[in-house]
């Protein structure tokens, strides 16, 4: 009986150690999003906001599209994809040594081994261009011909 706990306590030690990348690197990373002009709102296609310049924490492992907006100005939307980091990788790799598969699949379900690309996310707003009594209103910041 004793055998089997210390048994079973090593092989939860070991779960819980698996993950290296997990471990390492946490499973939230920090994506910055910067607009021209600055103060535009942007919202995630994953539920999060702010007014940029800004930064965010994702889980590393969602994919989603960043949409920014201003009054006066058109709406932009950049996707924020995932890839494998090259920090994450290592970490991934490091399982081979501590945590064997049981730390690769830690690591591949909390998304640890990613990164988010492009990061910072950046995008530039063109105003909108509106009529006053039938001639174009200069754009904000463009000077007139």
């Amino acid at each position: 009986m004793m055998r089997n706990m210390g048994l079973a306590a090593a092989m939860g030690l070991a779960l819980a150690l698996a993950g290296c990348a997990t471990v390492t690197r946490g499973t939230t990373n920090q994506v910055t999003f910067t607009s021209e002009p600055s103060g535009a709102e942007v919202k995630t296609s994953i539920g999060h906001g702010c007014t940029t310049p800004c930064t965010i924490e994702v889980p590393r492992k969602s994919e989603f599209v960043a949409t920014f907006s201003l009054e006066g100005y058109k709406p932009a939307q950049v996707p924020v994809a995932t890839r494998v980091a090259g920090a994450g990788a290592a970490g991934f790799a490091g399982n081979v040594l501590v945590g064997g598969l049981v730390g690769m699949g830690v690591d591949a379900a909390t998304g640890a081994t990613y990164e988010h690309f492009p990061n910072p996310v950046s995008a530039t707003l063109d105003a909108v261009q509106s009529t006053v009594r039938g001639k174009p209103k200069a754009k904000r910041g463009v000077p007139q011909a």
